[in-house]
């Protein structure tokens, strides 16, 4: 796991600059790397690579990197871990490659020169982000792993191209010269998280999951798809898998047990993050299962009931023998974090887990360098309680004529929030529903909605930008693309597939990677192997909601975990945010969320923001979502804009 950037460009300036420039981008990100780092270049083609490490594989100089292949055509700079690379060094030394070092790195770059690249990038079983140059063809070829769980971003200014891990390693350059992307902002407001290929600035993109940037020196760079999650999930419902009940879970979990047990290799301590939930629970009992020793888990409590999931972490650890580690946090300790998020995060991001996410991160990295994570089973195998709720949401809705349901959303629409709150006062205590006025409105939003994409569109959605950035235009992406309606014409696959190219890569790897590398923690995430993904595409829809959510799972976990041990209700990985904004984080909130200051940013409607400030601090209305990205875009600006 590592830290990479690198410069191209056609006017290399005087000798070693290019390098100099290199290595500041690098050198932003050595808390990505802080073991070593190094940086290659060549003036007269214009190109540097440069490169910070955490070892975890070959710790000696053998993997130290940027990488010179044998042959001395190719030099990389890579993040992330191959898992099958032993296998193929096993090919390559047959065919008269001798190997100076054990690193996966090695192997990659010489299967790049016996294979070609694209070749190989197929081969692979991993997470990374690349760059390799070309010294023969003077072409520069950036590429990213399947499911997008390590970043890479890039930027073309005229005669100058950057490329990094994170965007902090591209405002390094001297080169830097960006405006905001107001309509990204737009799509911020929606998710809290901006959508690939988007950034926060205008000219800079996110290099999308299973894709490789090609660019010859002088040249404009080609992007192309080596893996398409979209003909995957097709191929996987069109050849289901043909199999008794056990059948499927026997094939199931070898496949997982393949997945965790190539995860687990390292030349450091691993270990892995145990909530109790299903997920990091079946990545545990399988790290167990093919463990001699007592795995090290690790999880965080927060002294506040109903966010609280350390007992359930702590049972399950019990049940498999593993070196438990638990930390409660205190609500001093969780709001520490706050005013690290913006440089943790270097563009606007709001997904307010990332608070929980760091702590876990930055207690875990105090005993291991890698941690197993298990993220990606909600996505996978439909585990998200939204899926349930739009499937029953628009069986009903579609029941009534969209005109009646229109006219019903415009009268209720027509009183305000707080003014509906205050009429159902009348109403007995004992009748009356908490915020009434929020969820009468909520309940318009929907109402007249004229597909069931649009009602998933909705429950994801935190502002409707033309509410709050009026005249500002939206970039749609995936979630408007009608053509998904043929390729996956039930409503919870399609809710699967968006996820699984939109929320998944741009909100939850974004969110681990982040934190997780701002401690230099390694976190791997057997669950998003590519083929446990194209195995969990043929499995039938019904069977993986069949009585209970994410049904397969649950079945491999039942044979190392009693049942009574996990059935229970799925509680998220949060924060008392809600509470936090009306009590210790009031005033940094209303510091952020003050009108000049809104005006003065000019980004947002300050109006609105005000309106759903006053609303949320009186308890009418529970905004902490919508607000939460407002405060993080405003800080977000405080230290970048």
């Amino acid at each position: 796991m590592c830290g990479i950037a690198g410069v191209l460009t056609t006017s290399a300036g005087p000798a070693g600059q290019i390098a100099r420039d290199a290595v500041a981008m690098a050198d932003s990100l050595a808390h990505r790397g802080p073991d070593h780092h190094g940086v290659w270049s060549d003036t007269d083609a214009g190109i540097a690579l440069a490169h910070r490490r955490l070892s975890i594989v070959d710790l000696s100089p053998a993997g130290h990197q940027p990488m010179v292949s044998a042959d001395q055509r190719f030099i990389i700079t890579f993040n992330g871990e191959i898992y099958n690379f032993q296998e193929m060094r096993a090919e390559l030394e047959p065919r008269g490659v001798n190997f100076r070092g054990h690193s996966d790195t090695e192997v990659m770059l010489e299967a790049f020169s016996t294979y070609g690249i694209a070749s190989t990038v197929k081969r692979l079983i991993g997470m990374f982000a690349i760059g390799v140059w070309d010294r023969r063809d003077r072409t520069l070829t950036l590429i990213r792993d399947r499911l997008g769980v390590k970043p890479l971003y890039w930027a073309k200014f005229d005669k100058l191209f950057l490329f990094g891990s994170e965007l902090k390693a591209l405002r390094a350059h001297p080169g830097w010269s960006p405006r905001i992307n107001r309509p990204a902002v737009a799509a911020f407001m929606r998710h809290n998280y901006i959508p690939a290929p988007h950034t926060i600035y205008e000219g800079v993109r996110k290099l999308e999951p299973g894709t490789i940037l090609t660019l010859p020196s002088g040249g404009e760079p080609q992007i192309e798809r080596y893996w398409d999650a979209r003909c995957i999930a097709r191929a996987g419902l069109d050849d289901p898998l043909d199999a008794s009940d056990g059948e499927l879970i026997d094939q199931f979990e070898n496949l997982l047990k393949d997945a965790v047990r190539r995860r687990m290799v390292a030349d450091v301590p691993v270990g892995a993050f145990l909530s109790g939930g299903i997920d990091s629970s079946t990545v545990v009992a399988l790290m167990q299962a093919s463990n001699t020793s007592p795995v090290r888990t690790y999880s965080i409590g927060f002294d506040v009931a109903g966010y609280n999931e350390a007992q359930h972490a702590a049972a399950v650890a019990r049940q498999l023998h593993t070196e438990h580690t638990e930390l409660t946090v205190t609500p001093r300790e969780a709001l520490e974090v706050v005013p690290h998020l913006a440089d943790i995060y270097d563009e606007p991001f709001a997904d307010s887990s990332q608070i929980p996410t760091y702590l876990v991160s930055a207690m875990t990295r105090r005993h291991v360098t890698v941690a197993l994570s298990g993220d990606g089973g909600d996505e996978l195998f439909a585990g998200y309680s939204r899926y349930q709720l739009a499937q029953r949401f628009w069986r009903t809705l579609s029941m009534l004529p969209r005109g009646l349901r229109q006219g019903v959303a415009n009268g209720i629409t027509a009183v305000s929030a707080e003014r509906w709150s205050h009429m159902f006062e009348l109403v007995p205590e004992r009748l009356r529903p908490r915020q009434a006025g929020d969820k009468l409105h909520k309940l318009a939003s929907v109402l007249a909605l004229k597909d069931a994409d649009a009602v998933y569109r909705r429950l994801v959605t935190h502002w409707e930008p033309a509410e709050v950035m009026p005249g500002v235009e939206e970039p749609h992406g995936p979630l408007w693309d009608e053509s998904l309606r043929s390729t996956f014409p039930g409503q919870l696959e399609r809710m699967q597939f968006l996820d699984l190219i939109t929320y998944l890569p741009d909100d939850i790897l974004t969110k681990v990677d982040r934190v997780s590398m701002a401690v230099a923690l390694e976190a791997r995430v057997p669950l998003l192997d590519h083929r446990v993904v194209e195995f969990a595409w043929r499995i039938p829809r019904a069977t993986l909601v069949r009585g209970v959510r994410k049904w397969p799972l649950h079945q491999v976990l039942y044979r190392h975990v009693p049942r009574e041990l996990i059935e229970r209700p799925k509680m998220g990985f949060g924060v008392p945010l809600a509470e936090w904004l009306r009590g210790p984080l009031r005033d940094w909130a209303e510091t952020l969320l003050s009108e000049q200051r809104l005006h003065e940013g000019g980004l947002v409607d300050a109006a609105q923001v005000r309106r759903a400030w006053r609303a949320h601090l009186s308890g009418e209305r529970n905004r902490q979502y919508p607000l939460w990205g407002v405060l993080m875009l405003e800080a977000w600006r405080e230290r970048w804009g």
